[in-house]
């Protein structure tokens, strides 16, 4: 088995944990920018709007290494990862307002996804050791943080942009930079996979992650083609940008009741309560933004978050189950493989909606959440799977 980080091996746990939380806030805070900012971007850069899902595709792809980035991390131990990859992210993000060719956008946030890449495997294995038993409000707490970071990054970027110019978005990188003496002294490092644990049985755990993958990297798609889409919409509309970018920060900053709900829920109930309940919100919440429209948009995205987030910490935990050995991979598997994944699938459906017509893009969304119901019953529910 990995061994863990304890609370006991940091004097402080809780403290410990708050700033992890908080760097999980800045990290995930800058990584989500571009969705405030997106419809000034395609206009000042000169990109087709049947092309916008090729940025946030070129921001997010970089994710599906986190598996990879799971196993160094466990193989490695410290907080190497956590930290360069907050970093990465951070300069990566302050540099794109001084791009101006299309190749060298999408390169900066190519960088910027891989540095959220090497930072959420390794901050999720400290994390689980910090938490103790309250396994799913714990991890909840840290994944929160994230949450806020992605609800409150598209709403700062926009304000930032649309009253300084494109060229301030290096504003954003200040809170890391004063935060960062503080995070080096306080977050503990992961301790490297013991050299006898034991492999991998990828054969036994092929079904399980399948289903927990298949789960996960709909919701994923979901919840990227919807912050694509919902400001897009807006700003078709005649609607300003910073109200554009509050609709993204409705989605994700309710999906933080989700997220906590889902961590209570796990804890208390069991994780398929969790997964059933998320899913019919999500179903029930996408059908409303196509039949519904004006103000109603404003708790139907709210909603919507509740269901996409819900089972974020849940499907987490169903990760780091089924690769006991490597629970790095594991959260790697659940946070990003989904996440690289989801995000190929904006640039499809992103020229759907451009091409056709949103709803579309939408349906095909309901559809594949439909289908993915029957894999709940296909994933772990009690806990590691042994070997």
């Amino acid at each position: 088995m990995v061994n863990e980080v304890s609370p006991q091996a940091s004097p402080r746990p809780r403290l410990a944990l708050g700033w992890l939380t908080w760097t999980h806030f800045l990290n995930d805070g800058i990584v989500n920018y571009l969705p405030g900012i997106l419809p000034l971007v395609i206009i000042a850069r000169h990109v087709p709007v049947a092309l916008a899902g090729s940025l946030m595709t070129a921001l997010l792809l970089g994710q599906g290494l986190q598996p990879l980035s799971g196993w160094l991390a466990d193989h490695i131990g410290g907080r190497s990862l956590v930290l360069g990859g907050v970093a990465l992210s951070t300069v990566s993000a302050a540099l794109f307002g001084f791009a101006h060719p299309v190749w060298l956008v999408l390169s900066l946030l190519l960088l910027t996804g891989i540095g959220n890449t090497a930072f959420h495997p390794q901050a999720l294995a400290i994390t689980r050791g910090l938490v103790g038993k309250r396994q799913g409000i714990g991890t909840s707490v840290f994944l929160v943080g994230g949450e806020i970071g992605r609800s409150l990054g598209p709403l700062a970027a926009g304000l930032v942009v649309s009253r300084f110019g494109l060229d301030w978005v290096w504003l954003l990188a200040l809170p890391f930079l004063i935060s960062l003496p503080v995070v080096l002294r306080v977050v503990p490092r992961q301790p490297m996979t013991h050299r006898h644990a034991p492999p991998i049985v990828w054969r036994k755990h092929f079904k399980p992650a399948s289903a927990m993958l298949g789960y996960s990297l709909v919701r994923s798609a979901t919840i990227y083609e919807m912050v694509t889409l919902a400001p897009l919409i807006w700003h078709q509309r005649g609607g300003s940008l910073v109200t554009g970018s509050a609709l993204v920060s409705t989605l994700i900053g309710v999906g933080i009741v989700g997220n906590l709900f889902g961590g209570v829920v796990t804890d208390r109930i069991g994780k398929r309560v969790v997964l059933m309940v998320t899913s019919l919100l999500a179903l029930i919440s996408l059908y409303a933004f196509i039949t519904l429209g004006g103000a109603w948009v404003w708790p139907i995205l709210g909603v919507m978050g509740i269901g996409l987030f819900g089972s974020s910490a849940t499907t987490m935990l169903i990760g780091q189950d089924i690769f006991s050995e490597n629970p790095g991979i594991g959260s790697g598997v659940a946070l990003g493989l989904s996440n690289g994944l989801g995000a190929v699938m904006v640039l499809p459906l992103t020229y759907v909606a451009a091409h056709w017509h949103a709803d579309i893009a939408i349906w095909i969304l309901i559809i594949l959440t439909i289908i993915t119901i029957p894999t709940i019953w296909a994933m772990p529910m009690r806990g590691r799977i042994r070997t």
